[in-house]
C-alpha cells in the first residue's frame, strides 16, 4: 500500500491529499530520509511525522490488503513516541 494511502486509512492524516503534502515536504521521515508518498509500507517501518506542533513516531504494525469497514485504524500501528516540536 502506498504510504500517503496507509496514513488516511491510519488515520494519520485526515485526507490522503493531506498526507500526499506532508510527504512531498519532507515532514514524514523513516531513519532520518524522507519518503515520496508511493513508498509501500511494510510492517515494521519506523515512521516519524512531523505535524504543524508535535512530533510522532510510530511503528507499522500491519498493512491491510483492502479498506473495509472491520480495518481499525488503532490496530494498524502504535505510538512509539510523542513530542513538541
Amino acid at each position: 500500500m502506498r504510504l500517503d494511502k496507509f496514513m488516511k486509512v491510519a488515520r494519520l492524516a485526515k485526507r490522503r491529499s493531506e498526507a500526499h503534502e506532508a510527504l512531498e515536504h519532507g515532514r514524514v521521515r523513516k531513519g532520518g530520509i524522507a519518503l515520496k508518498p508511493g513508498y509501500t509500507v511494510k510492517p515494521g517501518d519506523v515512521l516519524e511525522i512531523a505535524y504543524a506542533a508535535h512530533r510522532v513516531t510510530v511503528r507499522v504494525l500491519v498493512v491491510p490488503l483492502r479498506v473495509t469497514p472491520a480495518v481499525r485504524p488503532a490496530d494498524l500501528y502504535e505510538v512509539l513516541e510523542t513530542g513538541r516540536e
